[in-house]
């Protein structure tokens, strides 16, 4: 198993014991639980490319924020701006508190 998906399976593992509902992209039910974490969800970067945010979390049936999932070792200095471009590739058809979604790093 390749070292980032053994961080989703924790990061999964974490929300989980959190009280998260976490979902594939394809089976997305917003309203599931009061916070809903879903996997591999689609944006587009400010470049106009398309591109995937790990986990997209909704709370009360709107948009919250974003997880980037990365090994336990990876140095984390340069993914804080790729968390930043997928907070921003929100549409804005996506049920959100505000557009500028805080990111996570884990």
């Amino acid at each position: 198993m390749k070292p980032e998906d053994q961080a989703r399976q924790e990061i999964d593992r974490q929300l989980a014991a959190c009280g998260w509902i976490v979902q594939d992209r394809a089976s997305l039910n917003i309203h599931a639980g009061p916070g809903v974490a879903v996997r591999e969800f689609r944006v587009v970067k400010p470049d106009g490319k398309p591109g995937a945010v790990d986990y997209l979390l909704y709370a009360g049936g709107k948009a919250i924020g974003v997880v980037e999932a990365k090994p336990g070792d990876y140095p984390l200095g340069g993914v804080e701006g790729q968390a930043k471009d997928y907070a921003y590739g929100l549409s804005p058809d996506v049920p959100h508190h505000r557009l500028l979604l805080p990111g996570r790093m884990g």
